[in-house]
């Protein structure tokens, strides 16, 4: 076994070496100002500067690692009310000899036979309200927590699962509280109880710090789309056009846009107005689905969402009646708003600002359709910034205005999503390259089409793109590496979203888009 290994697993055994070490990290996390997520890296350089100031064993970095960890999450822990966090518990706690638990799909239930200390932190937590789970590692945690049932976590393992957990920790965004057992093994271990109990009855309420379900969010965004809430939004007078828009608003789809204006919203306003919030939801998706009835008809698609589309149900005439009354509506809606004139003013003047950003974006995209234009790289992420980018925008920066955001925090939003839409655009159009078959054509990926053309540009020139068919398109694809070329990119874009929200000050969103980023694309970081 490595020297490294070995370190990973080494707890202090005297609780005045752990105190010693937990005094000097907090003062380096306090000195720094350190705000939650931190990367690997840098916890691992706070942690070595810690041990070599205290004089402490090298063999402790990694402990003092989740120490630093802790300090960092610990108000965001401690700022959940009890009902919304989780207390993760390893089985081998439990007492082997003689334990009558039973265990279920999650995990052991403890039966309360007191031949372990599992019985009397269970039977506290639950007290206090916690969720309790007895099980292995944070797949459980993190499902929870996707469900909408917790939104903090102290849990207790060994310090190699710990270890493991940071990047997990990091990418979800996950409060979280670890505390090590005492030492490495895989049945009867123990646990400094008055550490753990510390930390299970610490409760600091502070609103700036609780952090923000985006489950929860999205089933109460969900339930501002239902037909008796469009009715009375949109207008209930059984008329034919108001009835298509209807029934478009009520269609499908991931209402990711209303979800992010919510979430901003519920960032920064300092309280719950439940009609504000849902106007602006139902406001931005106006915008939304009147743009995908347009881009339907602009795109002769026939379905979307699985069923047939507005035009094709309709005719064309009156989809883009439809779509028109969609677009009123949500200009209507705006004028409505229960705000100051100011913040309706500001809130009208972005979304109007963001409606001719969209639609230079899509122009320059219908262009490149009709005469088979094919893009440089550079265009097209300007494209993408003007149509994905903006729509990101105007969500974010709709909540984030509506509730009082300062301007330094409206500038970082405005930078975030224009990386955020980019990266996801790229993303699409590698993936439906990954998933293409014969019958799709090179301006169905423009992106890939446009590196390629690039690439060849310095090699063979006299290759035509556009004339080739797909078979031969993905031959040469594979040869130049444009694929893992593209996911390069996404990868550089996700990064610089995450750099950028690390600037923002409002940290309950920080934290809830850094979760989004880890979500959507956890399969291009590093």
């Amino acid at each position: 076994m490595s020297k490294t290994k070995t370190r990973i697993h080494r707890v202090p055994e005297d609780a005045k070496t752990r105190a010693l070490l937990a005094d000097a990290v907090r003062a380096e996390v306090s000195a720094l100002g350190l705000q939650p997520p931190v990367v690997f890296a840098e916890l691992k350089a706070l942690a070595v500067r810690v041990v070599n100031n205290t004089g402490a064993d090298p063999d402790y970095t990694e402990f003092a690692m989740v120490l630093a960890g802790n300090e960092i999450w610990r108000p965001m822990v401690a700022a959940t009310p009890y009902h919304r966090r989780l207390l993760l518990l390893p089985q081998c706690l439990k007492n082997n000899h003689n334990c009558r638990g039973v265990f279920d799909e999650l995990g052991l239930i403890c039966n309360g036979c007191h031949s372990c200390s599992l019985d009397n932190i269970v039977t506290a937590a639950e007290r206090l309200g916690y969720h309790s789970l007895i099980a292995e590692g944070t797949t459980v945690a993190l499902g929870l927590v996707e469900e909408g049932s917790v939104d903090a976590v102290i849990g207790v393992s060994c310090m190699s699962t710990l270890e493991r957990s940071f990047d997990t920790v990091k990418r979800s965004a996950l409060p979280v509280v670890g505390i090590p057992l005492l030492c490495e093994g895989c049945s009867e271990t123990t646990v400094d109880e008055g550490w753990l109990f510390r930390e299970l009855y610490h409760h600091k309420p502070d609103p700036r710090l609780q952090p923000l379900s985006v489950s929860l969010l999205k089933n109460k965004v969900s339930g501002y789309f239902s037909e008796e809430n469009l009715r009375r939004l949109l207008g209930n007078e059984n008329d034919p056009t108001m009835e298509m828009a209807l029934r478009s608003m009520l269609q499908g789809g991931q209402r990711i846009r209303p979800l992010l204006t919510v979430l901003a919203w519920s960032a920064y306003s300092d309280g719950d107005q439940d009609e504000l919030p849902g106007m602006l939801a139902v406001i931005i998706e106006c915008f939304h689905k009147a743009s995908l009835i347009h881009d339907d008809i602009e795109d002769r698609d026939d379905f979307r969402y699985d069923q047939e589309t507005l035009h094709k149900r309709e005719g064309v005439p009156l989809a883009i009646n439809a779509g028109d009354y969609l677009t009123g509506k949500g200009y209507e809606l705006l004028g409505r708003l229960p705000v100051s004139c100011e913040k309706r003013a500001a809130c009208l003047s972005l979304v109007a600002s963001a409606h001719v950003t969209l639609t230079l974006g899509q122009g320059a995209d219908l262009l490149a359709g009709r005469d088979r234009t094919l893009y440089s790289t550079a265009e097209l992420l300007r494209i993408y910034a003007q149509k994905t980018g903006a729509a990101v925008e105007v969500a974010l920066l709709l909540g984030a205005v509506a509730a009082g955001a300062d301007e330094a925090d409206l500038k970082v939003l405005k930078e975030f999503a224009r990386q955020f839409g980019i990266a996801y655009q790229v993303r699409d159009d590698l993936e439906e390259f990954q998933r293409a078959g014969p019958s799709l054509q090179w301006f169905d990926y423009p992106f890939l089409m446009a590196f390629l053309k690039e690439h060849l540009n310095g090699h063979s020139p006299e290759v035509n793109l556009t004339e080739l068919p797909f078979s031969d398109l993905k031959v040469i694809v594979d040869e130049a590496g444009i694929e893992l070329k593209t996911a390069s990119l996404v990868k550089a874009y996700v990064a610089q979203a995450y750099e950028t929200l690390d600037r923002l000050s409002n940290l309950r969103l920080k934290l809830s888009l850094h979760g989004v980023l880890g979500k959507i694309f956890s399969a291009y970081e590093s």
